[in-house]
């Protein structure tokens, strides 16, 4: 590679990871490399950036097998590592995920898995703040609440001891776009970013565009700001409801005492009712299943909701409501 030119993302990816405390000096660092522009333009920041923080980087790639060409293009990122001189490590699906959801977390499995064995304790990922104005849009479609608008931050645990960190949410894919082209690296084009069968796609070729064209010129940085706002509030707001959670649940964790929170707001009432229920029946409620058990906070002596997800009901019982799995 040729001596690294300073650009203003050079140093707003310094000053990101030193403010947000995202990494440490010589910090073991496995990069996800799919070979895309956004992945190859922060592959690149991070190993002109390197000689400042004394990192160990590695690229990682997950071969899912989804392309015709995925060899090739596993091939492509293994050849970019040799060339700078990055230790490449490769996991390739013994068989074809069944969904795009499916391949999302069988690659997030595949880096944890090389992290732990490798020693890396951060995975970083190169979403944008562009993947995130996409993730709200797609999110607001689906009916989620607060929390699936904000579901893209910029750290999150993959394990205790592994972290998985998003630096350039604070950038847009066109930013990356032009540091590929000035910076003369070969992107490897995935086929099916162009495949409107999916969702996200058609969000990116195009929602966003016409947002852009006819409703506001910065729609993408204005979704990705409401997205980052959505963070914090959702973080506060978790951080209470777990609190008053932990005051009214029974030793057993099946009961929850119901006027240990009669008088907190709504919004504190659902996200209380729906940690109960993810931790007592460990599945996530949808909307209709966490109003059926608020309802009871103030309902009549036995009163009781319709089955649950695996059969289980929510009961009142005096001053209690009861899970009865």
């Amino acid at each position: 590679m040729n001596h690294p030119l300073w650009t203003p993302l050079h140093d707003r990816l310094h000053r990101t990871l030193k403010q947000r405390r995202l990494l440490k000096q010589g910090q073991s660092v496995l990069v996800a490399v799919s070979g895309g522009q956004d992945s190859l333009c922060l592959l690149k920041l991070l190993v002109d950036l390197q000689p400042k923080w004394n990192w160990q980087l590695a690229i990682g790639h997950c071969d899912h097998r989804w392309r015709n060409d995925s060899q090739s293009n596993a091939e492509f990122v293994g050849e970019l590592a040799r060339s700078w001189q990055v230790p490449f490590h490769l996991k390739t699906a013994d068989q074809v995920p069944a969904s795009e959801a499916t391949a999302r977390s069988w690659r997030y499995n595949c880096f944890e898995t090389i992290a732990h064995s490798e020693n890396y304790t951060a995975v970083i990922t190169g979403h944008t703040a562009s993947d995130r104005a996409e993730t709200l849009l797609y999110n607001l479609m689906r009916g989620s609440g607060a929390d699936g608008l904000q579901a893209l931050r910029w750290e999150r645990s993959l394990s205790p001891q592994i972290a998985l960190i998003r630096p350039l949410l604070g950038t847009t894919r066109t930013e990356t776009a032009q540091f590929c082209h000035d910076s003369d690296l070969q992107i490897w084009e995935d086929s099916t970013n162009q495949d409107l069968t999916y969702t996200r796609n058609r969000i990116r070729q195009q929602l966003l565009p016409y947002l852009h064209t006819h409703f506001n010129s910065q729609a993408e940085q204005h979704l990705a700001q409401t997205a980052e706002l959505l963070t914090a509030d959702v973080e506060y707001l978790e951080t209470i409801a777990s609190h008053l959670r932990e005051q009214a649940i029974s030793p057993d964790r099946l009961s929850l005492k119901r006027s240990q929170i009669q008088s907190a707001p709504l919004a504190l009432q659902r996200r209380v009712i729906r940690q109960f229920l993810q931790h007592s029946l460990t599945f996530s409620p949808n909307f209709e299943q966490i109003e059926k058990v608020v309802a009871l906070i103030a309902a009549p002596q036995r009163s009781r909701t319709d089955p649950l997800t695996g059969g289980a009901i929510a009961q009142v019982q005096g001053d209690w409501i009861v899970i009865k799995i």
